[in-house]
């Protein structure tokens, strides 16, 4: 079977990357090892694995309503995404104040933290150098999804 990826570039410098078909997922099973480790100080580690862990599993709770973006730019970084993470997203996720999403304004992409401030709906930058948009009223406004996970290297 044929994974056919497909990547759309078009919204806003952001990158969406999916497959389509989403019932042919690929398993792919990684060792997990029963311990934790420390952040801090050093401590003996067990020397087995617990099991296999299938990232698929424990990153995507609906496959079908799931797609990955990759975040541009910084005004997201006080929540933990820098230029260049890939973002897990969830469509079949409730939106709601607190959560991060991805939604379209003005049929440009963005990624910011929903806000309620009284009757106004607000998308927050998560850096202080940016602006919130005010989306109360605005009929070109739509939202895509929420972030679930964000992938970043170290």
């Amino acid at each position: 079977m044929t994974l056919r990826t497909t990547a759309i570039r078009s919204l806003g410098g952001l990158e969406i990357l999916g497959t389509t078909d989403p019932d042919a997922a690929v398993k792919l099973a990684l060792p997990l090892l029963l311990a934790g480790v420390q952040a801090g100080f050093p401590s003996p580690a067990d020397d087995f694995i617990d099991k296999r862990l299938d990232l698929n599993e424990h990153l995507i709770s609906h496959p079908a309503a799931t797609f990955f973006v990759r975040a541009v730019g910084d005004s997201m970084l006080g929540a933990g995404i820098h230029d260049g993470d890939l973002i897990i997203v969830d469509r079949a996720v409730e939106a709601h104040a607190g959560k991060v999403v991805m939604a379209a304004i003005g049929g440009e992409l963005t990624l910011k933290r929903l806000e309620r401030k009284g009757e106004r709906l607000l998308l927050a930058p998560a850096n202080p150098d940016y602006p919130s948009f005010d989306v109360t009223d605005r009929e070109d406004f739509e939202i895509w999804g929420v972030a679930t996970h964000v992938i970043h290297r170290l």
